[in-house]
């Protein structure tokens, strides 16, 4: 094999195996290995850094980032910038392979309201208390978002969107869908959780515009707004499950049948009345 071939097949291995060990394998000298490098344009003066930084990796499972890899050095006696660990381990491939979990900024998080509701679902009204919330439904197409409004007076839902996107616009046309279908007389708290969409500048103003009172639930409890996870946990149960969704639009039907069935037909075990027909027994 020419010695050309040899060096070549140690620059191709060199992140698996030591540089030393493949050089005595194939019989040739480090020195020699490391001109052959600098010849090929690829300068050697970082290699024995490179070379400490992936004995480093390979103690620690290449977990550590460059800040980690930086004190673990110091620890030996070999003091570099930051900065300059961290181009190396670019260079030479040894970053670490954990990535933190990045979280998505949907949208400025301006508002927090209190707890009105404080797990309260009793109404004495419609229109006084409504809960609010937004799930998801899988299909063979991708996922299609839903977002629902319901009264907890009779459990009715008053207004839902769907879309392809969970943001901000499908809780506001939610929000309007339900203004325009119902007469809203009296105080009204709408409640969520603390989605970004709940806490965007634009819901402040579209509640505020309707005299809503928006309530929140706290943070990490997600029984303060049961009543709509309860309505998510119906649907799917008794409908979404059940069928093999091919397409958003076969989801968006399933969901409007559901609902005018679950509206107008449902019995409610607790009132022997299906939602409306409790609406329409209330005498304002």
């Amino acid at each position: 094999m020419r010695i050309s071939v040899k060096y070549r097949v140690i620059y191709r291995h060199r992140e698996k195996y030591a540089i030393c060990e493949m050089c005595r394998f194939f019989s040739v000298s480090r020195s020699g290995y490391y001109d052959w490098v600098k010849r090929m344009e690829i300068p050697a003066k970082d290699l024995p850094l490179a070379e400490k930084i992936r004995e480093c990796q390979n103690k620690c499972g290449k977990t550590y980032g460059y800040r980690r890899v930086h004190l673990w050095l110091e620890r030996f006696g070999i003091h570099h910038d930051p900065k300059t660990v961290l181009r190396v381990m670019q260079k030479y491939n040894l970053l670490s392979e954990v990535r933190r979990k990045r979280y998505r900024n949907y949208g400025e998080q301006l508002h927090r309201y209190p707890n009105l509701l404080n797990r309260d679902f009793h109404a004495d009204r419609p229109n006084q208390k409504w809960v609010t919330d937004i799930s998801y439904i899988k299909t063979q197409q991708g996922t299609l978002y839903l977002s629902v409004i319901r009264d907890l007076y009779d459990n009715s839902i008053v207004a839902y969107k769907t879309g392809t996107e969970q943001n901000i616009n499908l809780v506001l046309s939610t929000i309007r869908a339900a203004k325009r279908k119902e007469k809203v007389t009296g105080e009204l708290q709408l409640h969520s959780d603390q989605g970004f969409q709940y806490t965007s500048q634009a819901y402040f103003k579209l509640t505020q515009s309707y005299n809503i009172s928006p309530s929140m639930s706290r943070r990490g409890n997600p029984y303060d707004n049961a009543l709509a996870e309860n309505f998510f946990s119906i649907l799917k149960t008794e409908c979404i499950y059940r069928a093999k969704i091919r397409s958003y639009e076969e989801a968006r039907l399933l969901i409007a049948a559901y609902i005018q069935f679950y509206n107008n037909e449902r019995i409610q075990l607790k009132t022997k009345l299906t939602p409306l027909e409790l609406r329409s027994q209330f005498i304002g």
